[in-house]
């Protein structure tokens, strides 16, 4: 798939410029032109272009001087200068300060093209390795357990095809490293990857933020603006939290999804766009179409292949093995001596319930890995790091006292006052106590098994 870019060209012929703009823009190729140095300049600063095409000699500031000024403002953008009085020594030192090519002119159009394909092919590899060292690590999924092997296969089973995917589960469970895993094993790993919690954005900057702005569309917008549709174009773009998109933009991200374009905000031209789109979300969304709060047809067009994660509590296997990768990661990021933990210091962590999952997890091992005199961690020092005091049911309180009992019996005594406070808010129904634990029903009816709850002497005076 041939690779579509934005490209400023600099000359200060206008037969050139409109030559050059003509051919790109048939070659499927977005193309800005500008007839001065100094104004080029000033567009790289405001705007990010996937290639600039300059030539040396102009009247006023060269090309070699241009190429400096762009080194020295930061901009990244990848320069291919071109010269129809081209000497070595001209070469050299486009090249020295970071020209990918130099072409002699007059350029033929195939030429052109062909090296323009090259420079960009070569500019986005770098940009991708880049980015792969710096997240070497980060995104890595660390399991032993039978709940995430059975999450595993079902990546690998959805990965390579186009299936719309749905990744549920809590807060902190990992959604967006399984939406990188399914990147990352399909056929669009070399694309890239961008990610958008719709949460995290006010509702009146939705819009630009998934489809991009035109310069002057609104207050502010100084420069255009490519949005992460076109961010993510040949890849995958992940929506976390799609459950909390507002619903205006919930009906143009439907319409994005039937016609495959994009507007940009004060723009005219639909732009075609190829992205495979990931959703995840924490809420409920059958209940939410139910209520009106998002939209059913939507629904329908995400909610193709669900994969559900499960709580940390429910894969407690899995936490020796990412305490382990959490020492590794953290050690190598803070440049600290790796710590071993304990046989009992895991035991003492296996037996929280971890109410902020995954990451709850690697904030307690950055913190036990800071208070840890020695090399070495125990289950005292996983008890000075714990929270010593949790909320529990509607009003009240569950405490774990720091005077009574081991840190296990602690933790089991916080879980069964948690278990029994919520059964007594919902009235000793069932399915709705799990539902406010985040807990399947029947691993419910299993922890209360296992901390002695006894159910038949409750009073139960609904269904359950």
């Amino acid at each position: 798939m041939a690779l579509k870019a934005h490209i400023l060209v600099i000359d200060d012929d206008p037969n050139t410029l409109a030559s050059l703009a003509r051919a790109f823009r048939l070659s499927g190729h977005e193309a800005s032109v500008c007839d001065n140095a100094a104004r080029a300049l000033d567009l790289a600063k405001e705007q990010r272009f996937d290639l600039i095409l300059s030539d040396v000699v102009m009247p006023g500031k060269d090309g070699i001087a241009l190429l400096e000024e762009l080194k020295s403002a930061g901009v990244s953008s990848p320069a291919v200068m071109m010269s129809g009085q081209a000497t070595i020594e001209m070469a050299v030192r486009a090249t020295k300060l970071g020209a990918i090519d130099f072409l002699e002119k007059p350029v033929g159009i195939d030429k052109l093209l062909l090296t323009v394909e090259n420079a960009l092919r070569l500019s986005r590899l770098e940009t991708e390795n880049r980015d792969l060292r710096r997240r070497l690590g980060r995104h890595e999924i660390v399991w032993a357990s039978p709940a995430m092997r059975e999450v595993m296969a079902q990546v690998d089973q959805v990965a390579a095809a186009e299936t719309r995917v749905c990744i549920r589960g809590e807060t902190g469970t990992g959604k967006e490293l399984v939406a990188r895993a399914l990147h990352e094993k399909s056929s669009r790993h070399s694309a890239p990857f961008v990610s958008l919690n719709c949460a995290a954005i006010p509702a009146e900057l939705m819009e630009s933020e998934l489809f991009g702005h035109e310069k002057g569309a609104f207050t502010g917008a100084a420069a255009r603006h490519a949005g992460k549709f076109e961010q993510a174009q040949g890849g995958t773009l992940f929506l976390d939290e799609i459950g909390d998109m507002p619903l205006t933009m919930q009906a143009k991200l439907l319409r994005v999804l039937e016609e495959r374009e994009i507007e940009r905000v004060g723009g005219g031209q639909p732009l075609p766009v190829d992205v495979r789109v990931i959703v995840a979300t924490h809420r409920n969304l059958e209940e939410q179409v139910r209520q009106g709060t998002f939209r059913e047809d939507l629904y329908h067009r995400i909610f193709v292949f669900p994969i559900v994660l499960p709580p940390l509590r429910d894969r407690r296997e899995d936490i020796g093995v990412l305490v382990e990768h959490f020492v590794r990661q953290l050690a190598e990021q803070n440049n600290w001596k790796p710590k071993t933990f304990s046989r009992d210091a895991v035991e003492a962590l296996e037996h929280y319930p971890w109410p902020g999952n995954i990451r709850e997890l690697r904030n307690v091992v950055e913190r036990v890995m800071l208070l840890a005199p020695g090399d070495a961690v125990d289950a005292a020092t996983v008890a000075r790091a714990l929270p010593q005091r949790l909320a529990s049911g509607a009003n009240g309180s569950a405490d774990l006292d720091a005077g009574i009992g081991t840190l296990a019996e602690r933790v089991e005594s916080f879980e069964r006052a948690t278990i029994l406070a919520e059964l007594k808010r919902n009235r000793h129904h069932m399915t709705n106590t799990a539902k406010a634990l985040g807990l399947e029903r029947s691993h419910l009816y299993k922890k209360c098994q296992q901390l002695g709850i006894d159910l038949r002497s409750i009073r139960q005076p609904e269904a359950v």
